[in-house]
């Protein structure tokens, strides 16, 4: 069977991803998985200057899901480049730097170091909604279109464009990050929410919302992953509350060629070599060759 894929020139051995701030940067999860058995690993948002992130508390349970607020907390550009890519090498699989800045410009800037330093592929975090006072980029088709092309000028990495939920038709979104340029583009990001103590009447969080991910907002994630999948032609990487193989099988079916595991890696760390596991017994039942006969594969009769 095969279960190779490719997001623009970015090869992965499967569809599998563990999605950016519930892997770290790869080495937290050596006692549970080995890396290089999954199809990639996106790091940690990494912004310019370091950030301390969010007041706590920063994650709280929910029915169904969880929320964060961590607000991209990271030491910073070249702490990565110093002590972190040196030891993407070891992990025998594809690492995909999440980066996020504050101008086109800057995210630019950031994909050019990267790619001095070896990064092969990045993500564009174009949609954390835990920071104050600060628009989403996905938000604005017009945004989107610029930051995208200024790292396409910028680098030559394969670039993958992340989405906001947090829109009302994100197709258009998607399409003008594939206009600018972007290799593929995953989504969907976290829903922006909150929870309230009843017993205290304060937020649960310190910086009051933050994003829903987990098990709830999977259907809706499924729907803007189909639309999404309908309108461009590059790959789409589908994420949002997947907990299982058939789960994750159905984000390949509604037209995503990827998937990235997130909350689930809180639960249960071993989750993303589980959905590998499970998808390649799918294709053996059903006598499946190629995964690529499963991407897009929704039938309507």
């Amino acid at each position: 069977m095969n279960t190779e894929i490719f997001l623009g020139a970015l090869r992965l051995k499967n569809p599998v991803l563990a999605a950016s701030g519930t892997f770290g940067y790869g080495e937290e999860f050596k006692d549970f998985l080995k890396p290089k058995d999954i199809g990639a690993i996106v790091t940690k948002t990494i912004t310019f200057s370091p950030r301390q992130g969010n007041l706590p508390p920063r994650i709280t349970e929910t029915a169904a899901g969880m929320l964060n607020s961590i607000g991209l907390e990271n030491k910073g550009l070249d702490d990565f480049i110093k002590n972190k890519a040196p030891g993407f090498r070891k992990l025998k699989t594809p690492v995909i730097v999440s980066i996020a800045g504050d101008s086109p410009r800057e995210y630019g800037e950031l994909a050019k170091k990267l790619c001095a330093a070896g990064i092969s592929a990045i993500e564009l975090n174009l949609s954390c909604p835990n920071l104050k006072n600060s628009k989403l980029i996905s938000q604005d088709p017009k945004t989107t279109y610029e930051v995208v092309k200024a790292v396409r000028k910028a680098a030559k990495a394969a670039i993958i464009a992340k989405l906001t939920p947090n829109v009302t038709d994100i197709r258009e979104i998607a399409i003008a990050a594939e206009e600018a340029g972007a290799d593929s583009v995953s989504l969907v990001n976290t829903f922006l929410g909150m929870g309230i103590d009843v017993n205290t009447r304060r937020p649960r969080l310190g910086n009051i919302t933050g994003g829903l991910s987990g098990p709830a907002i999977k259907p809706i994630a499924l729907r803007m992953v189909w639309e999404t999948a309908g309108v461009v032609k590059i790959p789409v990487v589908g994420m949002g509350g997947i907990m299982t193989a058939d789960e994750a099988l159905e984000f390949i079916i509604a037209g995503a060629s990827a998937v990235e595991i997130g909350t689930a890696n809180f639960i249960e760390p071993k989750t993303s070599l589980n959905v590998v596991s499970g998808i390649k017994d799918y294709m053996r039942k059903n006598k499946i060759k190629d995964i690529k006969e499963l991407i897009g594969s929704i039938r309507y009769k």
